[in-house]
């Protein structure tokens, strides 16, 4: 019989950090969900991945921005596409209740787990 697990459950009403936990892990695919609650990027900070990541905000509200672009807000439902060594960083996520994410990284040199 299959686990099954819900995405909403099980998320600690304090997060000092960002939380982040695959889900499922291959070769060339890995799926985590992030819980962010008020996190965001370090001042100065890019993410420049070596791989595509597909995200999807499920809940809460967050602004990301591609280097050169002017922000992008977030709301549930919303999805982009980020190809690898395409700058970004998360400008800010609410404080007021969890941001969750559903994030696929793929690509020829993904690892299963992170």
């Amino acid at each position: 019989m299959a686990d099954v697990t819900n995405l909403f459950d099980e998320i600690p009403d304090k997060l000092p950090e960002e939380l982040f936990q695959v889900l499922l892990g291959t070769p060339g695919v890995r799926i985590e969900r992030i819980v962010s609650r008020g996190h965001s990027s370090p001042e100065g900070f890019w993410y420049d991945q070596e791989n595509h990541e597909w995200v999807l905000l499920l809940s809460g509200a967050a602004r990301l921005t591609f280097e050169g672009e002017p922000p992008m807000e977030l709301r549930p439902g919303t999805f982009v596409n980020i190809p690898a060594h395409r700058r970004h960083r998360v400008e800010w996520t609410t404080p007021a209740e969890p941001t969750i994410w559903l994030a696929v990284h793929y690509g020829p040199g993904v690892e299963p787990s992170s």
